[in-house]
């Protein structure tokens, strides 16, 4: 028996999902894009710190490394877009997995302890937030010129000296230099995880490399600010 042209076309035919689509909606999924958004802003972070570092050798050094990097204009954007990307895909995947494990367990421990999990581990999720509220301040600082107390376009270093020879711009870096080196201490040994690229022999050899790749980028990124408020870093 035929079937009417009118019920064939009232079918549903079924929509195929993505891989991008069940890999988000998974929590595995959301791990390893958490991990390779991740390293792709660990990649920036590398970078900016060897720029800022700049700082030392003075006004023209610092000042032509922004001169060189606004000079290529289709690569500067398209890194900031790339980084705003990894930033939204890290922040919401790491949100939607920190509700999702509370809502697995609503109730927490009642004589909880942590075990072997670290310090870095459980707190991911506030030094997450930390480092977003401070990336917020540092565009509207040293990017857009707003929250700057002396902003002048074009002179990075001044506006460095600037925001570093006040107390409270100080203690803001400072801070969030603290939550960077717990984020990336534990984000780059879970990343390797979750990435498949670790296993029980590694495990320790990538938590040292961790700890003291943390350790060496927040040093990096806290001796400015500390230089400027010591005088080791200043106009003349």
């Amino acid at each position: 028996m035929a079937v009417p042209a009118k019920e064939l076309v009232s079918v549903p035919v079924p929509r195929r999902t993505s891989r991008l689509v069940l890999l988000w909606h998974s929590t595995i999924g959301k791990k390893a894009l958490m991990a390779a958004s991740g390293l792709v802003m660990f990649a920036y972070l590398v970078v900016h710190m060897l720029g800022n570092l700049k700082a030392f050798v003075g006004p023209e050094s610092l000042n032509g490394w922004a001169r060189f990097l606004h000079g290529l204009p289709e690569l500067l954007w398209t890194a900031r877009v790339v980084l705003l990307v990894a930033l939204l895909t890290h922040g919401l995947a790491g949100v939607q997995l920190y509700l999702r494990a509370r809502t697995a367990r609503p109730t927490g421990y009642a004589d909880y302890r942590p075990g072997a999990s670290s310090t870095a581990s459980r707190t991911m999720i506030w030094s997450g937030l930390l480092i977003l509220c401070f990336v917020v301040y540092h565009v509207l600082d040293l990017t857009v010129g707003v929250a700057n107390p002396d902003f002048r376009e074009g002179e990075v270093f001044h506006n460095v000296l600037a925001t570093f020879g006040q107390v409270a711009g100080v203690v803001a870096y400072l801070l969030a230099m603290v939550g960077v080196a717990f984020h990336l201490w534990h984000g780059i040994y879970s990343s390797f995880q979750s990435l498949g690229l670790s296993n029980r022999h590694l495990t320790p050899t990538v938590q040292r490399a961790a700890a003291g790749i943390a350790v060496l980028l927040t040093v990096g990124f806290s001796s400015i600010p500390l230089a400027v408020a010591f005088g080791l870093i200043n106009p003349g």
